[in-house]
């Protein structure tokens, strides 16, 4: 079985019901819902919630809530790998075999079936532990700058000032959007930047975190943008 798994718990802080905030007309939580469906890749898809009303929201956007995710799950604290193991384990305990699953953030209404068919797809080609969505920096991390005690600026690799940018090893980071793994990856709890991990590398203006008010506000004017030009 290809498994699906949605962590969307309750707790969300610094934008209070994200996960089931509307974000144009839906839902947040069923952009990643459709796109998982859209994919044609799972057998099944789950999403892991300690709360009644975004476990009631995810059924009726046709995601299905087996289980409810044990408190200690569910805290500020808790990373993404636990959370996906303990659904892969809840199926297994079931008797259900799992072959891969992939998380798909709750809060991430950029992420597309195609970009979740190939990271399935690189997995498989490339028998890898895990194949993630990822995208390049827009600046060169080398020339960063830290701010001191005293309120100035410290580089990071001052040997680099006069570097030129062409000249510098590009970057890349998490898009913080889908992880696919090899059911052993998840339950032994491999970290998803290993020697054994894939990319599938995203433009830049697809990707946007969603943790802050101003995160929210940039999503919004994106995600307009993108459906004008589509």
């Amino acid at each position: 079985m290809k498994l699906a798994v949605i962590p969307a718990r309750g707790g969300s802080k610094r934008i209070p019901r994200k996960n089931v905030k509307d974000f144009f007309g839906q839902p947040m939580i069923a952009w990643s819902i459709a796109a998982a469906r859209d994919s044609g890749c799972f057998d099944r898809i789950v999403v892991s919630t300690d709360d009644p009303e975004i476990a009631a929201v995810a059924r009726a956007h046709g995601a299905e809530t087996p289980f409810v995710r044990p408190p200690e799950l569910a805290d500020d604290h808790t990373p993404t790998i636990p959370v996906i193991a303990h659904a892969i384990q809840w199926h297994l305990d079931q008797g259900a075999a799992v072959d891969a699953a992939c998380c798909i953030y709750a809060t991430a209404p950029f992420v597309r079936a195609e970009d979740l068919r190939a990271g399935g797809e690189l997995l498989q080609q490339r028998h890898a532990d895990y194949a993630f969505a990822a995208t390049s920096f827009p600046f060169p991390i080398q020339r960063a700058f830290r701010l001191t005690a005293d309120g100035h600026v410290e580089m990071f690799q001052p040997e680099h000032f006069n570097t030129r940018s062409q000249d510098l090893e590009p970057a890349f980071h998490d898009a913080g959007q889908f992880y696919w793994g090899q059911t052993a990856a998840w339950l032994s709890g491999k970290p998803f930047f290993g020697a054994n991990s894939v990319p599938v590398l995203l433009p830049r203006y697809r990707v946007q975190d969603i943790d802050h008010p101003e995160d929210w506000q940039r999503a919004e004017a994106l995600f307009r943008v993108l459906r004008e030009a589509s």
